[in-house]
């Protein structure tokens, strides 16, 4: 066998799980502070994502030997950030990720739930992730208000690079803001440069349940893991989605007591690892997606290094989050309001979600939900 064959593979494998936990690790170390997580704690929740997206991806991969790329849920690290600390705290967070977990698990095994999940109006759900998006893509003009100097050199490093090339653009900000943190002296942290998996006892609420649990499901359904099937699919690539999504709810189910909130299907990555970039032979392009398994698990061991620079700045590693999440707020948005018909809907949406406000102690990504839903079935009503 030619191991050249190989060499592209394992070099997208590699390049992309670099990307890809560069690119968002400071989404999921903000969106779990928000929650209730110490820093040690926060730093166990990213490890143990890291390993278990490795994992995940690394079984499915080898056994259907096809580009099956799993990864932590960005968009639901954010609702996170922008849901914040339920009644009793990071304990409750657990519970309701453990939630998540058995939710996708059921998702995947029976299929009549998984439809269900699958009707959910795309505008909807896409104005309520654009809610949720919308506070964090703020953060860095604040960082520019705080602390102007390196906030600009991140803002710019990530401008310059992203006329390059745009998938750089944020590992490359988030190199600048690693670099002005340790020059002005970042502290090791709580953590420390080689975290513990650290368990939390779980207990379960109905505001957890309510608040983060079944909006944390729903954004990681329709945002990740349709999103991923249909990445695959357009790279001709058609496995079974229940069984996948099955495997990433028992990763899910876990990693989700040592502070892991979701993993799921990949698009980006998945994106990058089926794509005819990866290997010119379609059967050798579950290689790159194996790879970057491997290189999500060795990642995951440098958790707390990672957790020590962002303790020197969270403004800063906010408005790496933020810079992140641009292109997935333009997204959102675009696919929220392109419907014209049902804009309206999505526009209440997308507001009551971002007014952060909520009711009975449940957040306002519920709530936009359930908004956009009433002014959807007028809507729909009134048409007859």
């Amino acid at each position: 066998m030619n191991n050249a064959r190989f060499a592209a593979p394992i070099a997208t494998g590699l390049v992309a799980a670099f990307v890809g936990f560069a690119s968002s690790f400071a989404v999921v170390l903000k969106g779990l502070q928000a929650v209730g997580a110490s820093e040690a704690q926060a730093a166990s929740g990213l490890m143990a994502l890291a390993v278990a997206m490795g994992l995940v991806g690394i079984l499915l991969s080898v056994a259907t030997k096809m580009p099956v790329s799993c990864a932590w849920s960005t968009p639901g690290a954010a609702l996170l950030a922008a849901t914040g600390a339920v009644d009793g705290g990071f304990s409750s967070a657990i519970g309701a990720f453990l939630m998540v977990g058995a939710l996708l698990v059921a998702a995947g095994l029976f299929k009549p739930f998984g439809r269900a999940v699958a009707a959910i109006p795309p505008p909807l759900a896409n104005a309520m992730l654009a809610g949720v998006l919308f506070g964090l893509c703020l953060s860095p003009i604040k960082a520019l208000v705080e602390v102007p100097g390196p906030a600009a050199l991140v803002i710019v490093s990530w401008l310059v690079v992203s006329r390059w090339k745009r998938m750089w653009a944020t590992p490359a900000a988030a190199i600048v803001a690693g670099a002005v943190i340790a020059y002005n002296g970042g502290g090791l942290g709580e953590a420390g440069w080689t975290p513990d998996l650290l368990v939390t006892t779980p207990t379960f609420s109905w505001e957890a349940v309510v608040s983060l649990a079944l909006p944390l499901f729903i954004v990681t359904m329709t945002s990740q893991n349709l999103a991923g099937m249909a990445v695959m699919a357009a790279f001709g690539y058609r496995p079974e989605p229940g069984p996948l999504i099955a495997a990433t709810g028992v990763f899910t189910l876990l990693s989700a007591p040592f502070g892991g909130h979701a993993v799921n299907l990949s698009s980006i990555v998945a994106a990058m690892c089926a794509s005819p970039e990866a290997s010119p032979d379609r059967k050798l392009r579950w290689v790159a997606s194996a790879t970057f398994g491997v290189g999500s698990v060795a990642l995951g061991l440098a958790a707390g290094a990672v957790t020590h620079f962002a303790a020197g700045s969270p403004i800063l590693v906010e408005a790496v989050a933020g810079l992140a999440l641009m292109s997935a707020l333009g997204s959102s948005l675009h696919n929220a309001l392109a419907d014209t018909s049902e804009r309206e809907a999505a526009l209440v949406t997308f507001v009551v979600s971002a007014s952060g406000v909520g009711f009975f102690g449940i957040g306002g990504a519920f709530w936009g939900l359930v908004a956009g839903g009433a002014v959807l079935a007028l809507t729909r009503l009134g048409a007859r």
